[in-house]
């Protein structure tokens, strides 16, 4: 079986790289397609592969700006010969699905999110745009969004990571999608030796330093509580971030692994302040033993459990935040590190490759999916995929224009 992933950018290693990661050890002989690939910013189990890259790579400064081609990428992906292929993966956040392959291949949509500066929050793109560019980005995005409809026509069947990021798909393509959580390196995080250390004295915070992460509030906060807090990561924001802080706020910028691991094990907790399409963060936090102060609304509410697995606050401002802390530091001894754990082993990422041949087999039972090198990892097969609970439904297609 010819197979290939069809990934949005391949320029640093985040959640859709981990989750391209996780497919690529089911299928070892699939080729990755991308618009723009920086091999130094990726994992070597990327890098044995064959990346094939669109014309934007070779437009000038694509690997640092490459968001600004966003208009050309529907063209770029048009461009890519899957004709080959007997099974496509697209992995969708940026534009991916829209490639063209042929009758006989199967196309899944692994959707991270509908294109979030297109459609949920493109009234926060468009203000962050400036006064200069809103003009342009409001035409653009209107033909990118007509376009990123048609295109999720050509998707056989859609999975989701959340049902959150699933009732997007619902409302914005009108196409039904199976929900397969994100794997989460749950080890990597787990307590060394089965040991709990007792809590530091600080909050963390983990991510990209982007205005919709909404660190600013967990900075406010801890200021304004006089709480000590620690910030790993990079991004835009940061200037502005340091000029917010009080003394209790240290800024350690982008961390290895293992380092943010250590973190996550010590801390008092995890601030996650911003809405995110599922929040793979939250559940390294857990994963570490650790509660989640989070906002409660979108897809950390299908990992973090109000006064179980961490604290829930319902409006996204520092007083909220604020109060939220200060509630969870009354019940703070409550929290076991043992349960925290069993809660983010249902995202393990055995659970996620198994769900996800699971969707494969229900896609096309006639097609044998399992791979030789996934079943020889442990030195027995694994069983055949069982039927999920829900049957599959057949694709479905928008019908406006009467077409089936």
């Amino acid at each position: 079986m010819r197979v290939a992933m069809v990934h949005y950018w391949l320029v640093a290693m985040r959640g859709g790289e981990k989750v391209l990661e996780a497919l690529l050890e089911l299928f070892p002989q699939a080729d990755i397609y991308t618009h723009v690939y920086t091999p130094e910013a990726v994992s070597p189990s990327i890098r044995k592969h064959t990346v094939n890259t669109s014309f934007i790579q070779k437009l000038p400064f694509a690997r640092r700006h490459y968001q600004k081609y966003v208009p050309l990428m529907p063209l770029a992906l048009e461009q890519l010969d899957l004709r080959d292929y007997d099974l496509v993966i697209s992995s969708e956040s940026g534009p991916a699905k829209g490639v063209l392959t042929s009758a006989d291949s199967l196309h899944i949509c692994y959707c991270h999110t509908p294109m979030r500066y297109l459609w949920d929050f493109y009234q926060d793109y468009l203000t962050e745009a400036g006064p200069l560019l809103r003009p342009l980005w409001r035409l653009v995005s209107h033909r990118l969004r007509q376009w990123d409809a048609l295109s999720s026509l050509r998707v056989d069947h859609f999975v989701a990571n959340s049902h959150n990021v699933a009732k997007r798909i619902a409302k914005h393509y009108r196409r039904q999608a199976r929900v397969i959580h994100p794997p989460v390196d749950i080890e990597a995080f787990a307590p060394r030796d089965g040991f709990f250390p007792d809590p530091e004295d600080f909050y963390l915070f983990v991510g990209q330093l982007n205005a919709y992460k909404r660190a600013d509030l967990a900075v406010e906060a801890c200021t304004h509580l006089n709480r000590r807090l620690t910030v790993v990561g990079d991004g835009p924001e940061r200037g502005r971030l340091e000029k917010l802080a009080g003394p209790s706020v240290s800024f350690l910028g982008r961390l290895p692994a293992a380092e943010v691991a250590d973190l996550m094990r010590r801390c008092r907790a995890l601030l996650f302040p911003g809405e995110e399409d599922f929040g793979i963060v939250p559940v390294e936090a857990l994963a570490s033993g650790r509660p989640v102060i989070a906002y409660g609304r979108g897809g950390v509410l299908e990992s973090v459990r109000h006064a179980s697995s961490g604290w829930l606050f319902a409006s996204q401002d520092v007083s909220s935040l604020s109060s939220a802390m200060e509630a969870f530091e009354a019940e703070a001894s409550f929290f076991d590190p043992s349960s925290l754990i069993s809660q983010a082993r249902r995202f393990s990422k055995k659970t996620f490759q198994n769900s996800f041949l699971t969707f494969l087999h229900d896609c096309r039972p006639e097609a044998d999916f399992r791979p030789p090198v996934f079943l020889a990892a442990d030195g027995c097969e694994i069983p055949k995929p069982v039927q999920a609970d829900a049957a599959l439904p057949k694709p479905d297609r928008i019908t406006a224009t009467g077409a089936d």
